[in-house]
C-alpha cells in the first residue's frame, strides 16, 4: 500500500457555547517581565477560534489527509497553518511512494531527516503524519488502534478534568471543582496563576486555592496543580511542603522542562509527586527525564512528542522505570486508544482538558468526551477521526506548490 497523495484543508465553522473560555490564564515563563505578566487570558487562543458574542465561537482547524493507492486514507490533526506548512514543505515529497504500512521505517526515515529539528514543530509534523499512518493501518485492518496496540487492557477508563481557563478566584474554583465531583471526575487539575515574581502574596494566593479545591471536592477526589514551567528549584519546593497537608496528587512541570536536574532535585526533596514531561519529546528525551529520577508522572503529548509510534516506546520506557505515563491532553481520541492498550498501573488516568476540546474536537464526527468522568475509548477502525460535514461552514485546500 503505497502513500499517492498527502492534503491540507482548513475547515471553518462557528461552536454555539456558553464557554468562558478567557476567565483566567496559566502561568508562563515569560510571566518574569511585568509586561507580559499583565497579559490576559486571549493571548492564549493561537489564531485557532474567536469570541463573537452570544455563546457562539468562530473555529478553524487544519486536517491532515494521507492518501494511498488502495484507496485508503489516514486523517489527523487538528494542526496549525505552520505545522501543515512543515509537513508539506520538509516531508511530504519523500513520503510520497513509501509504504503507508511501514510506520517504523517511515518514522526513523523522517527523525533521520529532520536531523536539525528533532524538537518543536519539526516533531509535531512528525507526530501528525505517524498518527495518520496508524489511521491507514487500522483501516486497513478494519480494527480500532487500541485493537493494533495489543488491547483492550480495559475499554473505560477514569478522566481527569483539567481545568485550564476557568476562573482561579476561591468562591469560582470551589464552586466549578464541586460541579466536576457531581458530574462524576475523581481528579481535576488546576493551574496556578503566580510565581517567584509575585513573592510571598502570591504564593499565599497558590496555597490557598489548593485549599480552597480540597475543601470543595473533599478527601476522596485527586487535586492537581500545574506550574507549567514557571517556578524555580527553590520556589517549587517551598509550595510543594505548603501545599502537602492538602495532599495534591501532583505538582507538574515545576521548573523549565530543558532543567532536567533541577526537577529532579524538586523531585527527590518535595513530599508531593512530580510530573513533567509535556514539553520533551521522544524516547530520547524521555530517557533523560527517566534516568534522572526527575518525574514520577511522565506527561509527553503524543501530537508533539513523535506520534503513536514513539509514544509506544515511551509507555515501554515508563514501565521499566517505574513511572507512569499518562499523556498530555492534546489528543483525547487517540489518547484513549493508546490508554485502553497499556496497563492500568502505568497508565491509570487520561487528561481531559474541559473547555479546549469543545473547540480541539469540534469538527469530529465521534468526539471522545467523559461520561460520568470516564472516558470510552472507540471502536471505530483507526483512530476513529471522521469530519462533520453539517459542522463544516467553509473549508479552504492549503496547497504550497
Amino acid at each position: 500500500m503505497k502513500i499517492t497523495d498527502i492534503r491540507f484543508e482548513q475547515l471553518e465553522g462557528v461552536l454555539e457555547s456558553d464557554i468562558d473560555l478567557f476567565r483566567e490564564r496559566l502561568i508562563r515563563p515569560i510571566d518574569i517581565y511585568p509586561e507580559h505578566r499583565a497579559e490576559g487570558a486571549k493571548e492564549m487562543s493561537a489564531g485557532r477560534f474567536q469570541e463573537l458574542g452570544d455563546g457562539k465561537w468562530r473555529v478553524w482547524n487544519v486536517v491532515l489527509s494521507i492518501d494511498t493507492d488502495e484507496g485508503i486514507t489516514g486523517i489527523s490533526g487538528p494542526m496549525s497553518v505552520n505545522e501543515a506548512f512543515f509537513v508539506n514543505s520538509q516531508l511530504k515529497s519523500f513520503l510520497i511512494g513509501q509504504d503507508a504500512l511501514a510506520t517504523e521505517l517511515i518514522w526513523d526515515k523522517m527523525y533521520r531527516l529532520l536531523i536539525h529539528g528533532r524538537k518543536g514543530e519539526a516533531m509535531f509534523a512528525v507526530s501528525a503524519v505517524d498518527n495518520a499512518l496508524w489511521d491507514i493501518r487500522g483501516k486497513a485492518a478494519n480494527l480500532p488502534l487500541y485493537r493494533l496496540l495489543g488491547g483492550p487492557t480495559r475499554k473505560t477508563f477514569p478522566a481527569y478534568a483539567s481545568a485550564l481557563g476557568f476562573a482561579i478566584n476561591l468562591e469560582d474554583a470551589a464552586a466549578t471543582a464541586r460541579g466536576f465531583a457531581d458530574e462524576g471526575y475523581t481528579a481535576t487539575k488546576w493551574f496556578v496563576r503566580n510565581g517567584p515574581m509575585d513573592g510571598e502574596p502570591g504564593a499565599r494566593k497558590n496555597v490557598e486555592l489548593v485549599r480552597t479545591l480540597r475543601e470543595a471536592v473533599g478527601p476522596d477526589v485527586d487535586i492537581m496543580i500545574d506550574a507549567w514551567n514557571s517556578w524555580d528549584m527553590r520556589y517549587a519546593l517551598d509550595m510543594a511542603n505548603r501545599m502537602a497537608e492538602f495532599r495534591p496528587r501532583w505538582l507538574e512541570e515545576v521548573v523549565k522542562p530543558d532543567d532536567i536536574q533541577g526537577q529532579a532535585r524538586v523531585n527527590a526533596l518535595s513530599p508531593v509527586p512530580i510530573s513533567g514531561g509535556e514539553h520533551e519529546y521522544t524516547r530520547w528525551g524521555a530517557r533523560e527525564y527517566f534516568e534522572a529520577g526527575a518525574v514520577d508522572v511522565y506527561q509527553a503529548d503524543t501530537v508533539w512528542a513523535g506520534g503513536v509510534s514513539e509514544m509506544l516506546k515511551i509507555f515501554a520506557m515508563g514501565s521499566a522505570f517505574g513511572v507512569e505515563v499518562i499523556p498530555h491532553g492534546g489528543a483525547v481520541p487517540i489518547n484513549a486508544h493508546l490508554t485502553a492498550a497499556q496497563s492500568p498501573a502505568l497508565t491509570p488516568l487520561i487528561e481531559y482538558l474541559v473547555h479546549w476540546n469543545e473547540f480541539i474536537q469540534f469538527f469530529w464526527k465521534d468526539p471522545v468526551k467523559p461520561v460520568n468522568g470516564y472516558i470510552t475509548v472507540s471502536d471505530l477502525p483507526g483512530l476513529g477521526l471522521e469530519v462533520d460535514e453539517a459542522k463544516v461552514e467553509s473549508r479552504q485546500t492549503l496547497d504550497w506548490s
